[in-house]
């Protein structure tokens, strides 16, 4: 089975229909995305990122079960979260922060925030993994779009002596960047990149090198998807149309389009604010700033399904095949586990790295001499008490390497605490022997 899931920016719920029959599923309630907020975690739940109020320090997660339409789990990250991806088997859930350039990566079965990292300069507006799961593609309102390769990511060594994190940074959009995809082919994939300063890229993996720039007729680009034989890609443009642009052959220029365009197709003026490729046939479904789901059979350019959301513009529409449960054909699998209390879907999502505790933390200037900013103290009890959890978790690859760092944390904080003790010894001896000196001048 084949399900549309679509959700808007205003507070409207998330719409749920067959995409071959056309019946409306359930309808999610309780959610207001932003762009490239919604995502099905491996089939197995929703979750989507939420954020009512623009200038909020704080946002949040929420995760729905298949076969129950009110919020499940909620998360609360350290910051608002705008878009968030996850890989096929929904073991990992990646999101950008909505005020920072920071990268949050969670292991969703436990919910531990296994690493945070600063991936740009400004907020995050996209990111998708490659077909692998080896590599995270990410791009930014600072134009740039950046290539991570999570072993090395993962591997503190290796980072530690690197240059830079990232594996590629591309900087040749000059406005911010709106969309992200890649294709197959491992190390010789290419990767299409969508931009405000109406251009799309097409950009080499292996090489790490702009293959075609593509100008679009005065119009912003706001998503991207590929066709899986890769010859052509899918636009969505602000002006209502969808643009079919080629990937591998060349295009003689018309009167209408630039170079490598090969035309469009529309059947409204609204702009078109997402687009997903069904995973069989040859159908592309579109959202619309009217509140439309257009289901497009690509052989005929015609559409063959409409969808009408609650209300508000769509954001984000994602494709999602799903298997019936037989017991009820009516409803979902919602692949229940043999939890005996509560609800079948992972815990929250921990809003720190473990072993970090806010209120544990003091901030250290230390006066005199060199000047030493921003220097945080994480309190040795805090530190160990994160390993002993560690180790009853079980060992995995990314939890040892948090405990190799946490056990070098733990090190320095004994080296400072040695310091903060010397420091107040030498504090101590001054001020007596100030205190004895202004004694024996008053006598």
């Amino acid at each position: 089975m084949e399900v549309i899931i679509a959700s808007s920016s205003v507070d409207s719920g998330i719409g749920c229909w067959d995409l071959h029959t056309g019946s409306e599923q359930l309808r999610y309630k309780s959610c207001s995305s932003p762009s490239h907020g919604l995502v099905s975690v491996g089939s197995r739940f929703i979750a989507s990122s939420q954020i009512r109020d623009p200038l909020a320090s704080s946002g949040s997660l929420l995760y729905w079960s298949w076969n129950k339409p009110q919020v499940e789990v909620k998360n609360f990250p350290a910051e608002p979260i705008k878009p968030v991806a996850a890989n096929q088997s929904g073991t990992y859930l990646a999101a950008g922060g909505a005020n920072s350039g920071d990268i949050y990566f969670w292991e969703v079965d436990t919910g531990r925030l296994l690493k945070k990292w600063r991936a740009h300069y400004r907020p995050v507006t996209c990111l998708i993994f490659n077909e692998d799961e080896s590599l995270l593609i990410t791009g930014s309102e600072d134009g740039c779009v950046r290539v991570w390769d999570l072993f090395m990511i993962f591997d503190d060594l290796r980072s530690q002596e690197a240059g830079n994190l990232y594996m590629h940074s591309f900087s040749e959009h000059t406005l911010r960047v709106t969309d992200v995809a890649i294709g197959n082919g491992g190390a010789n994939a290419i990767i299409v990149s969508a931009s405000e300063d109406w251009t799309c890229k097409v950009w080499s993996l292996a090489t790490g090198t702009l293959l075609r720039n593509i100008v679009f007729p005065e119009v912003v680009i706001d998503n991207i998807v590929l066709d899986p034989a890769e010859h052509v890609f899918y636009a969505g443009g602000r002006n209502g149309k969808i643009y079919i642009a080629a990937l591998n052959t060349e295009s003689i220029p018309t009167n209408n389009y630039g170079k490598h365009i090969l035309g469009s197709f529309s059947n409204q003026s609204k702009a078109v604010t997402c687009l997903a490729y069904g995973t069989s046939g040859d159908l592309l479904i579109s959202g619309a700033e009217d509140g439309i789901v257009r289901v497009w059979d690509l052989r005929t350019r015609n559409i063959v399904r409409v969808f009408k959301h609650a209300k508000g513009p769509i954001n984000n529409v994602v494709v999602v095949r799903r298997e019936l449960d037989s017991s009820n054909p009516t409803s979902f699998n919602a692949q229940t586990s043999s939890r005996k209390h509560g609800s079948s879907l992972p815990p929250p999502l921990e809003k720190y790295p473990a072993g970090y505790e806010p209120s544990d933390t003091v901030l250290v200037s230390l006066g005199g001499g060199e000047r030493h900013e921003d220097v945080k103290y994480v309190s040795h009890d805090v530190l160990m008490n994160s390993l002993k959890e560690l180790q009853n978790q079980g060992s995995t690859a990314a939890s040892e390497m948090e405990m190799e760092k946490l056990k070098h944390d733990s090190q320095r904080s004994m080296q400072m605490v040695n310091q903060w003790k010397k420091m107040y010894e030498n504090l101590h001896e001054f001020c007596v022997k100030e205190l004895l000196d202004g004694s024996k001048q008053q006598i």
